[in-house]
């Protein structure tokens, strides 16, 4: 059976109101609320329910991020997860780790427990570059499979991915690096004897140094912007005055 790691990362709740910090060196973190990014949460229910199945022998949640992170962690392990590591980091990890240093974590980890498949979420909603799971697949050399809609796994892992043109299903022996995506499952409801069971299950705590990770990043942000907004628009009385608006106006036609 597999032996199943899952990373989950503490992101501003999707339903915050995000606002940026006076300087505009970021997003402000201090009056907002925060969860475990949705897409993450996807990955933990699949590895939930590949134990359930029989399809794994356990599951294991990294976190990395400032004490506050152990939160997703107790999230994890009321879903379902049997153990929990928090690598203890205080740069924001939003803004100032890179997700190569992420992988090479994740790479660390794997290393010393030997994990034979690991499960992400796609991306994160917050730094939203979606570069963790391909790059640890390419620093562990293994098959990998993102974008993940459905998962079968016998003696073989059978990915099916979301790509432009439709679906594409993949096959290949573990071990691999999947990335999940929105319609691969629905995270189930933790109830309150779970979630008060959870708090009592110890946490592992890591520093990247104990990893042998150094974190120092290979650019800085120098400055945030909020987007433009957007302009009211208008009605048009037909379909030659919107074909006129196109082309003489907006001149995309």
């Amino acid at each position: 059976m597999l032996k199943v790691l899952v990373g989950a990362k503490r992101v501003i709740d999707a339903y915050a109101k995000v606002r940026l910090l006076p300087d505009n060196s970021g997003v402000d973190l201090s009056t907002v609320k925060m969860a475990m990014n949705p897409f993450c949460e996807i990955a933990v229910e699949e590895a939930v329910r590949l134990k359930e199945s029989g399809k794994a022998s356990e599951v294991t949640v990294l976190t990395i991020g400032p004490k506050q992170a152990s939160d997703v962690l107790r999230a994890a392990l009321a879903m379902g997860a049997d153990k929990a590591v928090h690598v203890h980091v205080e740069e924001r990890i939003d803004r100032d780790i890179l997700p190569l240093s992420i992988a090479q974590i994740f790479r660390a980890l794997i290393a010393r427990d030997n994990y034979s498949l690991v499960l992400l979420g796609k991306q994160s909603i917050d730094s939203d570059s979606n570069q963790v799971g391909q790059l640890l697949a390419g620093l562990l050399n293994w098959p990998q499979a993102t974008f993940l809609n459905k998962l079968e796994i016998n003696q073989t892992v059978r990915a099916t991915r979301e790509i432009d043109g439709g679906l594409q299903t993949i096959e290949f022996p573990p071990p691999a690096v999947l990335t999940c995506d929105l319609r691969l499952n629905t995270p189930r409801f933790t109830a309150i004897p779970s979630i008060m069971k959870a708090k009592k299950k110890p946490l592992e705590t890591l520093t990247p140094d104990k990893l042998g990770v150094d974190l120092t990043p290979g650019y800085q942000t120098l400055s945030v912007e909020p987007p433009d907004k957007r302009k009211a628009g208008i009605k048009v009385e037909s379909v030659d005055q919107l074909l006129d608006k196109l082309r003489n106006e907006a001149k995309v036609i």
